[in-house]
């Protein structure tokens, strides 16, 4: 039986270990120039309407370094440009490719993919989650915090696709998160209620980023107008005064905190350059670590 990642709620708490602790694995093999072609014979399909740098490349070279081959698409390269149902798209590339990774814009439109289809169907970031990021970035806080349980994580920003993902990871893991999002711009309460997170005393909802970051082990920034909104950035920013993640906020956590950014950044907005560029800075491990996740991800999904 196929199975999709669509948001994290489509995964229960035994499969977030299994890809944590397969790409820890995957990617100290490959430290050691050990190459495992897994996948050899196997094709990815990409297909982005949303620009991209880490993740597609990270999940072309995932699939390259597996032994597959990796199929980049954006729908104005296919038959949806012309108003083919997605379905029809679903039903016809499920015959030529083995797993299919989307980056779009609506969500209905990954989710009726994945109803078409009849093989894995991966969301590689939609307005509403981006699930596979939070996963690598799960990944960095093991390695750098040797687990996740016990370790506070704040999130300081926009509530957004990658704050909507940190929910849906905290409900199923138990994660202790606490989000700071300025009025008008929190986690939507759709969101929350299909999480369950409205009834979780380890998801604490804010809108004072000093509250947040209190004590805190990691502590999380995005952008503050996602790709989409750029229009909006110039209203947003009045909005978003004192959110920004530099020294003067980093004091209230703990001293060694961990500050993570999806990339890329607005350097001077949501983050400092002096945070940005601390020596021993995660952003560089966490970008790195999409690649060596995807490829977890990939190896559980197409061979089951």
């Amino acid at each position: 039986m196929k199975k999709d990642i669509l948001s994290l709620l489509d995964l229960e708490q035994e499969d977030f270990e299994h890809l944590f602790k397969r790409a820890i694995k995957l990617k100290e093999r490959y430290e050691q120039g050990i190459f495992d072609s897994l996948l050899t014979g196997k094709t990815l399909g990409l297909i982005f309407d949303k620009k991209s740098t880490r993740t597609r490349i990270s999940f072309e070279t995932a699939m390259i370094q597996l032994g597959g081959h990796p199929i980049y698409m954006s729908t104005q390269d296919t038959q949806i440009s012309r108003n083919e149902p997605a379905k029809d798209t679903a039903r016809v590339l499920s015959r030529y490719i083995d797993c299919l990774a989307m980056r779009t814009f609506d969500h209905e439109l990954v989710e009726e993919f994945a109803q078409s289809s009849s093989i894995p169907v991966i969301n590689a970031l939609t307005d509403s989650f981006h699930p596979c990021q939070i996963l690598s970035d799960l990944m960095t806080i093991i390695e750098h915090k040797g687990g996740y349980e016990r370790v506070k994580i704040a999130w300081v920003g926009d509530g957004n696709n990658v704050a909507n993902s940190w929910v849906n990871a905290a409900s199923v893991l138990g994660l202790d998160l606490k989000l700071a999002c300025p009025d008008n711009h929190a986690v939507r309460q759709d969101i929350i209620a299909s999480a369950g997170a409205d009834t979780m005393d380890n998801i604490v909802f804010t809108n004072d980023p000093r509250e947040a970051v209190k004590n805190a082990d990691v502590v999380y920034t995005d952008v503050w107008a996602s790709m989409g909104e750029e229009e909006q950035l110039e209203g947003r920013l009045a909005a978003f005064k004192g959110f920004q993640v530099n020294e003067n906020l980093l004091a209230g956590a703990k001293s060694d905190v961990l500050v993570l950014h999806c990339l890329p950044a607005h350097r001077g907005e949501e983050i400092s350059e002096q945070v940005l560029e601390a020596k021993g800075a995660a952003f560089w491990d966490q970008a790195e670590n999409k690649r060596h996740m995807h490829k977890a991800i990939l190896e559980s999904l197409i061979l089951g």
